[in-house]
């Protein structure tokens, strides 16, 4: 039977009892990780976030403690007093290895049923069972360290920027709904029947609001809310360190941003960063990654073969480059034994799913030269590629041609990835870069018509101006991404606040004056009252922690996250709620039959 904790109290956590302990008295809460009963012999190994501690009982020991301590199983609740001594079989591998706790005092505060899974580090336990009992696994070592540094994180956030002068304000969980791209998450109202609050994006319009009212340097961390498919990096709910800033440039913006970079880098993982952190333009990036986001840990960076190949009697590239298009490849260096033509077609396959034509390639073996499309070629045409691609015996050069430069691009960006993991290329060093000058819209072909590639509130280039009514193609924005081994960390621009371009930029984005003045009039309002000229970011708290751990997905950093599917297995929400809850809201639910029924 449990025991009342009553006048015991913590002296030490578990993982804190050290030489200098020794001789000492104290008292430890924990649970139990294992026990080892030896007969005239009791270790028992506590746990709690700090580490592990040992206790233990011997023949001295009185009987009545003696048999409460050869009662206790794996992830007892115990709170134990003793003597701190050294161990007669230390330990290296723990940082309390060379001391004990010789009990004097035992008392289990809960006992346990045996758990489902085993509570050590790296469990081979199913994803879905861990998930489904949160609370045990969040008790694993590797995991609690995770949340711990992730803690961490966050202080070291609100430090940097409480000591650059930013002002942490909350802003409203319970907002309009003004879609930003992602769906809305909405909230039915009580008072109000029919109309709906919607759960942030982002903090975006209220941030901008308290540039206006005057804090000129916000800051937040922010949970966020994006109704949207989920993937290793994405959750329907993240965590976001915001922050806005008045009466600057873009150059403003990202000099606090590599600050707090370097910060974090020296404080939580001590490694230098050089500053300032390279750039590439959006240009630049695709052009030679294939990625807005490129990881440039490694090479096998895109080259185009456009002009060798033009006029080759191979229709496949000479058909794309009259018709206005590009061919482009990348060499991945030593490779022809891993890329064989088997796994090459696999490539070819992943190629089309992806949106492709097809893969062409060429592989340099030490038999000779082995391509899908030689015999179309003359060999000076070859030896053209050969000596672009500076290919040498072991090399594989993979082409792509298409009449849409901006497709040929993205495959590539996407083979190249697919390639670098299938040759288990190493990746040393820390990828941080801005990439900038992003392109203010891009195209929906399913919708035919242009949107912001960013929001609508991003500040086009001054020079690009001239361009927002005659060619949208041309107008770049001043936005800006930090990346970090090719996942997005971050995303912000400078703000227009001239009413006269915000309508322009509305009309463009074909809102009239009626809809632009219902989903942000209040903004378009505060901007006629004086509105600085700011700018800010968004940096992601979940997908950082991620990167700087080394994890592979957002769950193994989020306390509490979403599957798949968005649901939570431990709560098993959401779930339908009862008749008099949606009455009392005013809803009926209908729910759509599936249409394979």
């Amino acid at each position: 039977m449990a025991e009342f904790l009553g006048n015991s109290k913590r002296t030490d956590y578990c993982g804190m009892v050290r030489d200098d302990h020794i001789g000492k008295t104290v008292t430890v809460m924990g649970w139990v990780q294992k026990t080892r009963d030896l007969g005239s012999l009791i270790f028992t190994d506590l746990r709690d976030r700090t580490g592990i501690v040992q206790l233990a009982y011997d023949e001295n020991t009185p009987k009545e403690l003696f048999d409460k301590a050869s009662s206790v199983r794996s992830e007892y609740v115990l709170c134990a007093t003793g003597t701190v001594r050294e161990r007669d079989s230390k330990n290296p591998a723990i940082p309390t290895g060379n001391v004990e706790i010789y009990v004097t005092e035992l008392k289990i505060l809960a006992e346990s049923e045996t758990p489902p899974f085993e509570i050590v580090e790296n469990s081979k336990a199913g994803e879905d069972l861990r998930l489904k009992y949160r609370y045990l696994d969040l008790r694993r070592p590797d995991l609690m360290k995770n949340i711990l540094f992730r803690h961490k994180l966050a202080k070291v956030t609100r430090d940097y920027f409480d000591k650059q002068g930013f002002i942490e304000i909350e802003t409203p969980i319970l907002i309009k709904s003004t879609p930003e791209g992602a769906r809305d998450y909405l909230v039915p109202s009580r008072v109000h029947k029919g109309s709906f609050y919607a759960l942030p994006q982002s903090p975006q319009l209220y941030k901008q609001l308290s540039m206006v009212a005057g804090f000129d340097r916000y800051m937040q961390i922010a949970r966020c809310f994006r109704d949207e498919d989920l993937r290793a990096d994405r959750q329907p709910e993240f965590t976001q360190i915001d922050l806005e800033m008045s009466f600057v440039e873009m150059e403003d913006v990202l000099a606090v941003g590599e600050g707090f970079m370097k910060t974090v880098f020296k404080e939580l993982l001590d490694t230098d960063i050089s500053l300032p952190l390279p750039r590439l333009t959006y240009k630049e990036a695709m052009e030679r990654f294939g990625s807005d986001k490129p990881d440039i840990r490694y090479g096998m960076e895109i080259f185009d073969l456009t002009d060798l190949v033009k006029d080759s009697a191979f229709s496949v590239f000479s058909g794309a480059c009259a018709a206005g298009g590009t061919v482009r490849a990348i060499k991945a260096e030593n490779a022809v034994s891993v890329l064989t033509r088997k796994e090459i077609d696999k490539l070819t396959e992943y190629v089309k799913g992806i949106g492709g034509k097809g893969l062409a390639w060429i592989r340099y073996t030490p038999d000779g030269v082995a391509s899908s499309f030689a015999k179309f070629m003359t060999e000076e045409e070859m030896n053209a590629i050969a000596a672009r691609a500076d290919a040498k015996t072991g090399d594989v050069v993979m082409i792509i041609a298409d009449t849409n430069t901006g497709k040929v691009l993205s495959q590539l960006g996407s083979l190249r990835i697919k390639t670098a993991d299938k040759l288990n290329i190493e990746k040393k060093g820390i990828g941080l870069l801005w990439i900038t000058e992003f392109p203010f819209f891009e195209y929906d072909e399913e919708a035919g018509e242009w949107v912001a590639m960013h929001h609508p509130f991003t500040a086009p280039l001054d020079e690009c101006l001239e361009y927002l009514e005659t060619d949208k193609s041309k107008v770049r924005a001043k936005a800006y991404d930090l990346v970090l081994n090719g996942i997005e960390l971050s995303s912000g621009s400078i703000r227009i606040t001239n009413p006269e371009l915000q309508s322009r930029i509305f009309d463009l984005l074909g809102l009239t004056k009626e809809e632009a003045k219902e989903k942000f009039g209040y903004l378009l309002d505060a901007f006629k009252y004086g509105a600085p000229p700011h700018g800010g970011m968004g940096i992601g708290l979940d997908r950082l922690t991620m990167q700087l751990l080394g994890c592979d997905s957002l769950r193994d950093v989020i306390a509490y996250p979403k599957v798949q599917n968005a649901s939570e297995l431990m709560t098993m929400c959401p779930a339908p709620v009862d008749k008099k809850a949606l009455d009392d809201l005013g809803l009926d639910v209908k729910v759509k039959e599936s249409e394979d029924k």
